[in-house]
This record gives C-alpha cells, sequence and structure tokens, in this order.
C-alpha cells in the first residue's frame, strides 16, 4: 500500500460572460481561470482489493455526491476498460475552500484525485486523457487536470494556457449565495455578452461578472459585502459565487486589505500562480 497527499488549489474566474445558449440548454461561457496557491488538501492511499472509499467523513457533502470519489470510481473504470492497472483506494479530502464558493473546490479535488491515483495505480493515462474523463465529472474539472491558468471558453472546457503572472487577491467569503442551476436560469441573467478574443492587453478583471448583478440582486449579504470592498478597490465575484475578491498590487497590500475587512467578514490573502502546486508534488518524469 502508498499514500500520496497532493494540494488541490481554488481558482478565480478572472472575468466570467456568458455569450450564448446552444441547444442542449448549456450556456456559452468565455472566462480567465486563475491559479491559486490555496486550496484543499488531499490525501490518497491504496488499499486491498478494488473499494474505494472516504477515510473520513466529508461535512456537508453526502457520500453519493462527492466528486472525488466518482473520480476515483471514473479512473478504475477507464482503467480497466483499456487493459491498464487500478486498484483500490481510501480517499481524505480536507476541505479548505467553502461550499459553494465559486472557487472550484468540488473540481479541484476530483482533479487531484484522478492524477494523484493514475501515479499511484500506475495507470498510464495522460493529462488530456484525464482532463477527458474529468469533463464528465464537471466543466471546471479539466483546468484543474492541466494545471495552467488559461482562457476558457464553451462550458469552460476549451482551454487556452496564459502566462498571467503572480497576482495577489483578497478573498471575501459573505457565507450566502443561491445554487448554480437557479442563477442560470434567472431571467435577469445577461446571455449574450459580445464574443471576445483571448489575449492579456486587456484589463480581465474589468471585464465583469455576467452572474455579479443577478447574486447581488438576490443576497443582500453578497451585495453588502460589496459594498464594503468597494472603499478599497473594485468587488469582482468568481464563478456563480459567493466568494468576492479584489485584485491587490502586492503582498503588503493583500495584507493590509486581510487586516481592514477581517473584523467584518471570513477574509483571506492569496497569490495567483499559473502552474499548479500539484505539478511540483507530482514532478518526477513518469508523473508529468
Amino acid at each position: 500500500m502508498a499514500e500520496l497527499t497532493l494540494p488541490a488549489p481554488a481558482k478565480l474566474n478572472l472575468f466570467l460572460h456568458v455569450t450564448g445558449r446552444r441547444p442542449d440548454g448549456y450556456h456559452e461561457l468565455q472566462t480567465v481561470f486563475q491559479l491559486l496557491d490555496w486550496g484543499d488538501e488531499v490525501v490518497l492511499a491504496t488499499t486491498r482489493g478494488s473499494s474505494i472509499d472516504r477515510g473520513a467523513d466529508l461535512p456537508g457533502v453526502e457520500e453519493s455526491s462527492d466528486l472525488a470519489l466518482r473520480a476515483a470510481k471514473v479512473l478504475q473504470s477507464a482503467a480497466r476498460a483499456r487493459g491498464r492497472p487500478s486498484g483500490g483506494a481510501s480517499i481524505t479530502v480536507h476541505k479548505r475552500i467553502p461550499l459553494g464558493s465559486g472557487m472550484g473546490g468540488a473540481s479541484t479535488d476530483a482533479a487531484s484525485v484522478l492524477l494523484g491515483l493514475n501515479a499511484l495505480w500506475d495507470c498510464g493515462f495522460s493529462r488530456d486523457e484525464l482532463a477527458a474523463l474529468g469533463l464528465g465529472l464537471g466543466a471546471d474539472v479539466p483546468v484543474f487536470v492541466h494545471g495552467q491558468s488559461a482562457w476558457a471558453e464553451g462550458v469552460g472546457e476549451r482551454l487556452t494556457p496564459l502566462c498571467l503572472g503572480e497576482r495577489w487577491y483578497v478573498l471575501v467569503f459573505p457565507g450566502e449565495g443561491v445554487d448554480t442551476p437557479s442563477l442560470f436560469a434567472d431571467p435577469g441573467l445577461r446571455r449574450n455578452a459580445p464574443r471576445l478574443e483571448p489575449g492579456l492587453e486587456r484589463d480581465l478583471c474589468a471585464l465583469g461578472n455576467d452572474f455579479f448583478p443577478v447574486l447581488s440582486g438576490r443576497v443582500p449579504a453578497v451585495a453588502r459585502a460589496a459594498r464594503r470592498m468597494a472603499q478599497f478597490g473594485v468587488p469582482r465575484l468568481t464563478g456563480t459565487g459567493s466568494t468576492l475578491f479584489l485584485e491587490a498590487a502586492d503582498e503588503a497590500t493583500a495584507n493590509r486589505l486581510t487586516s481592514d475587512l477581517k473584523n467584518h467578514y471570513n477574509v483571506r490573502a492569496v497569490r495567483g500562480r499559473d502552474r499548479s502546486p500539484v505539478a511540483d508534488s507530482l514532478a518526477r518524469p513518469e508523473h508529468e
């Protein structure tokens, strides 16, 4: 038996536009994913036999809907179907990313499970193959599997890697939100944003998030947090919320803003990075 501990980094959507709706009902999106140096932690342990289970309960997440467990089972099934090694596993997720925060918590956990068990079981799947498996679990999983900040289109699965450089952000967690399906169904959601070409020649954060006016209109706590944050900069929303963030000029500024806001909110300063820390944990050539 072997054990592996991996980070599961959070993400921010520096902007998020809804550019249309497909015949199948899904919405076409454009966004930029910035990976962060902060997030969950996933502990994987191989086991005898083929059972896959949780090493510890995950508060707020039923086992039947645990995306990390589903990821392990999808990988196991794909490995068996293609005649590759697999096994059993015990999966423990140490949550730091709040549930319903719009920061990809479930998706990043699933991606770290796919990457970690692919290494532990010696399945031999490429990143592209793992990303394809991950897409069946959720649209955000592929960006975490590839481990690179990216411009994204489609439902978020068509990725163009970007080099954004080091950036600093202050995260504010209002503690309330609305489920994603109801936001997509809201009649006030803009669904015809003009399509943009990938590039870094514009202020990405200034492009905004089409879900921000809808969410802030429906959730007073989000609107209040945004008003308080506005004295320090322009508050932005990641994903469909409810996390708000400010971009800071540097680490010192991020820490100062965090200190100014911490008496009112759960708040954290984080560093944006282009390369996922998972890649550093799986840096041996055979795991790339």
